[in-house]
């Protein structure tokens, strides 16, 4: 049985890990992967994205032998902070 502090159905993984996001008019950008759930991630970024945005992720790794990791994602929240914006984001579809 999981404590109280976390009821999630997936664990979140702590990462600081550069992740390239493409938004739905094709523009592309790199951010922060600060954290990675079975079902969401959190990033920070230098520019606002609406909720409800619709993006595509790609995570790096650092070997070969996996491949990296291939999102489409839906933003489901956006907050300033000192850095510049954290987003929430749903995993909707892993391509890879």
């Amino acid at each position: 049985m999981k404590d109280y502090s976390e009821k999630r159905d997936y664990y979140r993984m702590q990462l600081d890990s550069g992740i390239q996001i493409t938004d739905s008019l094709g523009r592309s950008f790199t951010a922060i992967c600060r954290d990675l759930s079975g079902t969401g991630m959190q990033l920070l970024v230098s520019e606002a994205l609406e909720e409800g945005a619709e993006v595509h992720t790609l995570l790096p790794t650092t070997s070969d032998r996996f491949p990296p990791l291939e999102t489409i994602s839906k933003v489901v929240r956006c907050t300033p902070s000192a850095d510049g914006y954290l987003l929430g984001l749903s995993i909707v579809q892993v391509k890879r």
